[in-house]
């Protein structure tokens, strides 16, 4: 594990605008997404707003080890099967369609990181329970970020959420520090023990991310590298939000209205 860097309360005050930012784009996406419009029409909405707003994208840049090539597109947009770096390409979403957004941005030198998962048109009720239950870990998890816990706290609170669910949980892709990069120590496991991992202390800044697929927790790289889809074809659903921990309450700084 790399250096855990706490925040001061001074620098979380700092980070609200990118919160409030990736919030705000967020809400634009997923309110423009409906039958009929294309993944690159959000994408470029997305880039649109970072320009408009003076911030900079985490993605476009983007190339770690798992990457075939930089991601080369501003926000993940992952349909059905499609779950985590759903990389934006020519397709017009569909009725009935499951689609998880999630977005980073950096807004003043400081990142926030969120995703949120929908259904365009005509929802299906297995499609509503995933994305629920992907909803109720993440407020789990957020409830359990507080100081005298440990991350496996957290990591137990969503795995508790899928399994009483009947999801399987991967814990390749999880959660993660957020700083002034996006993605950074600790890693926050979607299943975990209570007492195992990092304590978590005041000025702790960390995205929670539970994603569950319907039917397995197998993921497979799509042919465009970055991609990640379900094994067996079931539909998955992504919700992340970045939050502070702090001596009472954490502070939820993607927090959408």
């Amino acid at each position: 594990m790399g250096m855990i860097e706490l925040r001061t309360p001074a620098e979380i005050e700092e980070m609200r605008p990118a919160g409030r930012f990736v919030a705000s784009v967020l809400e634009a996406t997923a309110a423009a997404a409906g039958v009929g419009v294309n993944l690159l029409e959000l994408d470029a909405l997305a880039h649109e707003l970072i320009r408009k707003a003076g911030a900079e994208s985490c993605y476009i840049d983007y190339h770690p080890s798992f990457g075939a090539s930089p991601f080369g597109k501003v926000i993940c947009t992952s349909v059905n099967d499609a779950v985590l770096h759903g990389l934006p390409f020519d397709y017009r979403l569909r009725d009935g369609d499951l689609l998880s957004l999630d977005f980073a941005a950096s807004v003043n030198g400081w990142v926030s990181d969120s995703a949120l998962s929908i259904v365009v048109g005509t929802p299906r009720d297995g499609d509503l329970r995933l994305i629920d239950t992907t909803q109720r870990a993440l407020e789990a998890g957020i409830a359990a970020a507080r100081v005298g816990n440990r991350i496996g706290e957290i990591s137990r609170a969503i795995g508790d959420i899928a399994k009483a669910a009947g999801y399987a949980v991967n814990t390749d892709f999880g959660g993660h520090g957020v700083g002034r990069t996006m993605h950074g120590d600790p890693h926050v496991a979607n299943s975990g023990r209570p007492g195992r991992g990092l304590p978590l202390k005041p000025g702790l800044v960390i995205a929670i991310e539970p994603w569950f697929l319907e039917t397995t927790d197998r993921i497979f790289t799509d042919p465009d590298g970055w991609t990640l889809r379900s094994a067996d074809g079931s539909r998955g659903a992504h919700s992340e939000h970045t939050i502070a921990i702090t001596d009472g309450d954490p502070i939820v700084l993607t927090q959408r209205d």
